[in-house]
Protein backbone atom coordinates (compact mmCIF):
# COMPACT_ATOMS: atom_id res chain seq x y z
CA UNK A 1 0.00 0.00 0.00
CA UNK A 2 1.56 3.57 -0.71
CA UNK A 3 2.20 6.13 1.28
CA UNK A 4 -1.09 8.01 0.28
CA UNK A 5 -3.13 5.44 1.30
CA UNK A 6 -1.71 5.83 4.70
CA UNK A 7 -2.41 9.52 4.91
CA UNK A 8 -5.98 9.28 4.61
CA UNK A 9 -7.59 9.94 8.07
CA UNK A 10 -11.11 9.55 8.51
CA UNK A 11 -12.01 12.84 10.46
CA UNK A 12 -14.86 11.03 12.33
CA UNK A 13 -12.66 8.40 13.42
CA UNK A 14 -9.39 11.21 14.52
CA UNK A 15 -11.96 13.11 16.24
CA UNK A 16 -13.44 10.05 18.75
CA UNK A 17 -9.37 8.93 19.28
CA UNK A 18 -8.52 12.27 19.75
CA UNK A 19 -11.24 12.72 22.69
CA UNK A 20 -10.37 9.51 24.06
CA UNK A 21 -6.41 10.55 24.29
CA UNK A 22 -7.84 13.80 25.90
CA UNK A 23 -9.43 11.57 28.35
CA UNK A 24 -6.98 9.67 29.18
CA UNK A 25 -4.60 12.07 30.23
CA UNK A 26 -6.75 14.28 32.09
CA UNK A 27 -7.01 11.39 34.16
CA UNK A 28 -3.58 10.97 34.17
CA UNK A 29 -2.72 14.97 35.22
CA UNK A 30 -5.49 14.67 37.97
CA UNK A 31 -3.48 12.01 40.22
CA UNK A 32 -0.24 12.88 38.67
CA UNK A 33 -0.19 16.03 41.07
CA UNK A 34 2.29 18.03 38.88
CA UNK A 35 4.47 15.12 38.27
CA UNK A 36 5.28 14.24 34.77
CA UNK A 37 3.75 10.77 33.46
CA UNK A 38 4.70 9.95 30.41
CA UNK A 39 1.96 8.04 28.49
CA UNK A 40 2.50 5.29 25.96
CA UNK A 41 -0.12 5.11 23.75
CA UNK A 42 -0.23 1.09 22.77
CA UNK A 43 -1.26 0.56 18.93
CA UNK A 44 -0.66 -3.30 18.34
CA UNK A 45 -3.30 -4.33 15.87
CA UNK A 46 -4.63 -0.99 14.67
CA UNK A 47 -3.64 0.81 11.86
CA UNK A 48 -0.91 3.24 10.78
CA UNK A 49 -3.82 6.14 10.26
CA UNK A 50 -5.25 5.66 13.52
CA UNK A 51 -1.52 6.44 15.27
CA UNK A 52 -1.33 9.27 12.71
CA UNK A 53 -4.18 10.40 13.73
CA UNK A 54 -3.01 11.33 17.33
CA UNK A 55 0.38 12.37 16.32
CA UNK A 56 -0.94 15.10 14.12
CA UNK A 57 -3.66 16.06 15.94
CA UNK A 58 -3.04 19.11 18.69
CA UNK A 59 -2.81 16.67 21.36
CA UNK A 60 0.89 15.28 19.27
CA UNK A 61 1.48 12.01 20.73
CA UNK A 62 4.72 10.98 20.12
CA UNK A 63 4.78 7.53 22.38
CA UNK A 64 3.37 4.70 20.83
CA UNK A 65 3.77 1.11 21.60
CA UNK A 66 3.57 -2.28 19.72
CA UNK A 67 3.97 -5.75 21.35
CA UNK A 68 4.58 -7.41 17.48
CA UNK A 69 8.51 -6.69 16.28
CA UNK A 70 7.13 -7.07 12.93
CA UNK A 71 4.05 -4.73 12.90
CA UNK A 72 6.39 -2.31 14.71
CA UNK A 73 8.78 -2.64 12.32
CA UNK A 74 6.15 -2.47 8.98
CA UNK A 75 4.62 0.78 10.88
CA UNK A 76 7.72 2.47 11.59
CA UNK A 77 8.85 2.44 8.37
CA UNK A 78 5.34 4.12 7.07
CA UNK A 79 4.97 6.86 9.86
CA UNK A 80 6.93 10.01 10.82
CA UNK A 81 10.48 9.33 12.12
CA UNK A 82 9.51 12.41 15.29
CA UNK A 83 7.32 9.12 16.96
CA UNK A 84 9.07 7.46 19.58
CA UNK A 85 8.46 3.34 19.41
CA UNK A 86 8.57 1.19 22.52
CA UNK A 87 8.48 -2.48 22.37
CA UNK A 88 6.44 -3.80 25.01
CA UNK A 89 5.73 -7.54 24.01
CA UNK A 90 7.48 -10.59 24.64
CA UNK A 91 11.20 -10.27 23.38
CA UNK A 92 12.65 -13.05 21.90
CA UNK A 93 16.45 -13.41 20.80
CA UNK A 94 15.50 -12.56 17.09
CA UNK A 95 13.79 -9.76 17.81
CA UNK A 96 16.47 -8.44 19.28
CA UNK A 97 18.89 -8.75 16.55
CA UNK A 98 16.18 -6.72 14.43
CA UNK A 99 14.85 -3.90 16.54
CA UNK A 100 17.67 -2.31 17.74
CA UNK A 101 17.87 -1.07 13.88
CA UNK A 102 14.83 1.08 13.56
CA UNK A 103 15.94 4.43 14.60
CA UNK A 104 13.23 5.65 16.32
CA UNK A 105 12.89 2.72 18.38
CA UNK A 106 12.95 4.62 21.81
CA UNK A 107 12.84 1.98 24.33
CA UNK A 108 12.42 -1.72 24.59
CA UNK A 109 10.49 -2.68 28.31
CA UNK A 110 10.85 -6.17 28.03
CA UNK A 111 14.16 -7.36 28.95
CA UNK A 112 14.18 -9.71 31.12
CA UNK A 113 18.01 -12.36 30.56
CA UNK A 114 21.62 -10.73 29.96
CA UNK A 115 21.55 -12.58 26.51
CA UNK A 116 18.74 -10.56 25.37
CA UNK A 117 20.46 -7.21 26.61
CA UNK A 118 23.62 -8.05 25.13
CA UNK A 119 22.57 -8.91 21.69
CA UNK A 120 20.62 -5.60 21.76
CA UNK A 121 22.99 -3.91 22.78
CA UNK A 122 25.68 -5.19 19.79
CA UNK A 123 23.19 -4.55 16.72
CA UNK A 124 22.07 -0.79 18.51
CA UNK A 125 26.38 -0.87 18.56
CA UNK A 126 25.92 -1.58 15.07
CA UNK A 127 23.39 0.90 14.34
CA UNK A 128 25.19 3.86 16.32
CA UNK A 129 28.57 3.36 14.39
CA UNK A 130 27.07 3.54 10.88
CA UNK A 131 24.72 6.39 12.43
CA UNK A 132 26.54 8.22 15.04
CA UNK A 133 23.88 10.86 15.56
CA UNK A 134 21.83 7.63 16.60
CA UNK A 135 20.94 7.80 20.52
CA UNK A 136 21.93 4.81 22.85
CA UNK A 137 18.32 2.35 23.27
CA UNK A 138 16.17 2.78 26.48
CA UNK A 139 15.47 -0.75 28.49
CA UNK A 140 13.08 -1.36 31.05
CA UNK A 141 14.39 -4.55 32.62
CA UNK A 142 10.74 -6.90 33.31
CA UNK A 143 10.47 -7.85 36.96
CA UNK A 144 7.98 -10.62 37.84
CA UNK A 145 6.57 -8.87 40.79
CA UNK A 146 3.45 -11.55 40.55
CA UNK A 147 5.60 -14.51 40.39
CA UNK A 148 3.14 -16.59 37.88
CA UNK A 149 4.59 -18.85 36.02
CA UNK A 150 2.91 -18.05 32.96
CA UNK A 151 4.46 -14.38 32.59
CA UNK A 152 7.71 -13.02 31.59
CA UNK A 153 10.11 -11.21 33.64
CA UNK A 154 13.25 -11.70 36.34
CA UNK A 155 12.48 -12.71 39.30
CA UNK A 156 12.52 -10.74 42.40
CA UNK A 157 16.56 -9.89 44.31
CA UNK A 158 19.28 -10.76 43.25
CA UNK A 159 18.10 -12.00 39.24
CA UNK A 160 17.26 -8.54 38.91
CA UNK A 161 19.84 -6.61 40.60
CA UNK A 162 22.54 -8.82 38.56
CA UNK A 163 20.73 -7.72 35.32
CA UNK A 164 20.39 -4.27 35.95
CA UNK A 165 24.39 -4.43 37.04
CA UNK A 166 25.27 -6.09 33.77
CA UNK A 167 23.45 -3.33 31.31
CA UNK A 168 24.88 -0.50 33.22
CA UNK A 169 28.21 -1.91 33.74
CA UNK A 170 28.64 -3.64 30.11
CA UNK A 171 26.13 -2.10 27.56
CA UNK A 172 27.30 0.70 26.69
CA UNK A 173 25.14 0.98 24.00
CA UNK A 174 21.99 0.58 26.51
CA UNK A 175 20.62 3.37 28.52
CA UNK A 176 18.80 1.47 31.71
CA UNK A 177 15.79 3.58 32.46
CA UNK A 178 13.73 1.39 35.07
CA UNK A 179 12.17 -1.51 35.77
CA UNK A 180 8.49 -2.75 34.20
CA UNK A 181 5.88 -4.94 35.63
CA UNK A 182 2.72 -6.46 34.02
CA UNK A 183 1.36 -7.75 37.21
CA UNK A 184 -1.23 -10.23 38.28
CA UNK A 185 -5.18 -9.63 36.36
CA UNK A 186 -7.01 -9.89 39.20
CA UNK A 187 -4.72 -7.15 41.43
CA UNK A 188 -5.17 -5.04 38.17
CA UNK A 189 -9.24 -5.10 38.17
CA UNK A 190 -9.16 -4.00 42.23
CA UNK A 191 -6.36 -1.50 42.00
CA UNK A 192 -8.12 2.20 42.14
CA UNK A 193 -6.11 5.29 43.48
CA UNK A 194 -7.32 4.17 47.21
CA UNK A 195 -6.40 0.58 46.70
CA UNK A 196 -2.71 -0.02 46.37
CA UNK A 197 -1.66 -2.94 44.34
CA UNK A 198 0.98 -5.30 45.20
CA UNK A 199 2.68 -6.16 42.11
CA UNK A 200 3.47 -2.14 42.32
CA UNK A 201 4.72 -2.06 45.77
CA UNK A 202 6.99 -4.83 45.23
CA UNK A 203 8.49 -3.15 41.75
CA UNK A 204 9.10 0.14 43.95
CA UNK A 205 10.54 -2.01 46.47
CA UNK A 206 13.34 -3.44 43.62
CA UNK A 207 13.43 -0.03 42.01
CA UNK A 208 14.72 1.37 45.15
CA UNK A 209 17.07 -1.77 45.85
CA UNK A 210 18.48 -1.34 42.38
CA UNK A 211 19.35 2.06 43.15
CA UNK A 212 20.98 0.93 46.53
CA UNK A 213 23.11 -1.76 45.37
CA UNK A 214 24.30 0.20 42.39
CA UNK A 215 25.00 2.84 44.11
CA UNK A 216 23.44 4.74 41.44
CA UNK A 217 23.24 8.66 41.28
CA UNK A 218 20.33 8.54 39.43
CA UNK A 219 16.97 7.51 39.74
CA UNK A 220 15.14 4.76 37.70
CA UNK A 221 11.73 5.00 36.75
CA UNK A 222 8.60 2.66 36.56
CA UNK A 223 6.39 1.79 34.16
CA UNK A 224 3.33 0.07 35.45
CA UNK A 225 -0.28 0.78 34.93
CA UNK A 226 -2.13 0.04 31.61
CA UNK A 227 -6.25 0.98 30.95
CA UNK A 228 -7.88 -0.96 33.99
CA UNK A 229 -5.00 0.70 36.62
CA UNK A 230 -3.11 3.17 35.48
CA UNK A 231 -4.70 6.10 37.57
CA UNK A 232 -3.58 4.02 40.77
CA UNK A 233 -0.20 3.01 39.53
CA UNK A 234 0.43 6.68 38.87
CA UNK A 235 -0.62 7.04 42.60
CA UNK A 236 1.97 4.42 43.74
CA UNK A 237 4.62 6.51 41.81
CA UNK A 238 4.79 5.57 38.04
CA UNK A 239 6.00 7.16 35.91
CA UNK A 240 4.92 5.48 33.06
CA UNK A 241 1.75 4.14 31.96
CA UNK A 242 0.75 2.02 28.99
CA UNK A 243 -2.91 2.33 27.74
CA UNK A 244 -4.01 0.86 24.57
CA UNK A 245 -7.49 -0.48 24.44
CA UNK A 246 -9.29 2.77 26.60
CA UNK A 247 -8.15 4.92 23.87
CA UNK A 248 -7.88 3.31 20.56
CA UNK A 249 -11.04 1.21 21.49
CA UNK A 250 -11.57 -3.08 21.25
CA UNK A 251 -9.05 -4.66 19.00
CA UNK A 252 -9.37 -6.60 16.27
CA UNK A 253 -8.35 -10.43 15.83
CA UNK A 254 -4.16 -10.89 15.11
CA UNK A 255 -5.37 -12.64 11.55
CA UNK A 256 -8.02 -9.42 10.64
CA UNK A 257 -5.60 -6.77 11.25
CA UNK A 258 -3.90 -4.14 8.78
CA UNK A 259 -1.39 -2.34 8.96
CA UNK A 260 -3.30 0.49 6.90
CA UNK A 261 -7.18 0.69 7.20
Amino acid sequence: MSEADMTVIDPVRASSLVSQLQGVSEKIAAVAKGRSVRLVAVSKLKPANDILALHTSPARQLHFGENYAQELKEKAQLLPREIQWHFIGGLQSTHCKTLPKIPNLWCVSSVDSLKKAELLDKYRGDLIKANPEAAKLNIHVQVNTSGEESKSGCSLGEDVVSLCRSIVNDCPNLHLLGLMTIGAIARSVATTPENENEDFVLLREQRDLVVKELGLERSLELSMGMSEDFEGAIVMGSDEVRVGSTIFGQRPPKSEAKIVA
